[in-house]
């Protein structure tokens, strides 16, 4: 394993080629040194897994401009502020109540196999006692499933079939784009996961191992066209215990009083199109503004909280020199972009109001 520093003074970490799990970022954290890898104090939480078909890709104001002028996609800086010096267009994953509620089932079936709604004592079935209640979204506290963005106010969720396609279509011929594990990125406190996708012809990255099929332990991988995700820190700010009932076969969240909340590393995907410089990955115009909503800036989730920092510093979310717009010039902005759209500009919803 070669770790690779930001060169502009960063605490940036990248690991090429690997996908390492929290267990082996902490046996190397001697040369990481990560000060959020250290915290043993972590309440438990649940580490499910998400199976994912869809992709988003947020921006702010000048990335919107350029993607309706273009109707694509593109590397605006042909792989020059990169720091592999590659042209890429970046998608992370749109993990929404669907994939949390599904990811939750797979859970629960994994620990209690054989789970039933159990009768009480009397032999009679009461519903309220034996119900198992919705846990996971309490959980999921981390940007990577948040309604907010870290690069902008606009967000494009496209189906993966769709993407993959299109980029199957449009670089490789019609054949099936190549998966790679591209590298595992440590900031300050987020885990990111790259995934690398190119074209058959490209033999730039033959270096780098292919994206793992059918393998159980692996981090991410791709089937049956959709992503598994096998997430390791699904929160940001630890506000909940998980409590596990075998007797009932059921799991809940017990609330942490706010002095013992705690944050830690989260983990998060990436999927990194190559594209060369100056190409694009074109979709039809009524389908960018179809998949288009709009998102707010993130909130210091330390900002109402009298939470204990044992090692110094704060969670940092937002990327530096990200513009946000507000709802109203957003709206009017693409009312003048798409006016023959016909819906309004829509906010992306919260797990806060659908669960």
């Amino acid at each position: 394993m070669e770790a690779q520093r930001k060169s502009n003074g960063s605490n940036a970490i990248f690991i090429h080629k690997h996908h390492l799990c929290l267990h082996d970022l902490k046996m190397h954290n001697q040369h990481l040194r990560n000060i959020y890898l250290l915290k043993t104090n972590i309440p438990e939480y649940p580490q499910p897994e998400f199976h994912v078909f869809s992709l988003k890709h947020d921006t702010q104001q000048g990335g919107l401009l350029r993607i309706w002028k273009d109707e694509g996609f593109k590397d605006p800086h042909g792989g020059l502020k990169d720091p592999d010096s590659l042209s890429l267009v970046w998608w992370s994953l749109a993990v929404g109540p669907q994939e949390i509620q599904s990811a939750e089932t797979r859970l629960l079936d994994r620990f209690y196999p054989n789970r039933m709604e159990k009768p009480n004592y009397l032999g009679i079935f009461n519903p309220h006692l034996s119900k198992q209640q919705s846990f996971l979204w309490r959980f999921a506290t981390s940007p990577a499933f948040s309604e907010t963005s870290r690069f902008g106010s606009y967000r494009f969720t496209f189906p993966l079939h769709e993407v993959v396609t299109a980029y199957s279509q449009q670089f490789c011929s019609g054949a099936p784009p190549i998966l790679r594990v591209f590298k595992t990125s440590l900031y300050n406190q987020e885990v990111q996961y790259s995934v690398l996708v190119h074209s058959p012809a490209s033999e730039l990255f033959s270096e780098y191992p292919l994206l793992p099929y059918d393998d159980p332990n692996a981090i991410f991988t791709y089937r049956d066209g959709h992503f598994i995700w096998r997430s390791q820190a699904m929160c940001e700010k630890h506000s909940f215990e998980l409590i596990q009932n075998p007797n009932q076969n059921q799991m809940y969240p017990r609330s942490l009083c706010s002095y013992e909340h705690q944050f830690y590393v989260w983990d998060n995907v990436a999927v990194a199109l190559h594209v060369d410089h100056g190409q694009m990955l074109k979709f039809d115009c009524n389908r960018l503004r179809a998949n288009l909503t709009y998102c707010k800036q993130p909130v210091d989730p330390s900002a109402n909280f009298r939470t204990v920092f044992p090692f110094g510093g704060k969670p940092q979310n937002v990327s530096p020199g990200i513009h946000y717009d507000s709802f109203e010039n957003a709206n009017s902005l693409v009312e003048r972009l798409w006016p023959d759209a016909g819906f309004p500009l829509l906010k992306e919803p919260s797990l806060n109001l659908i669960f």
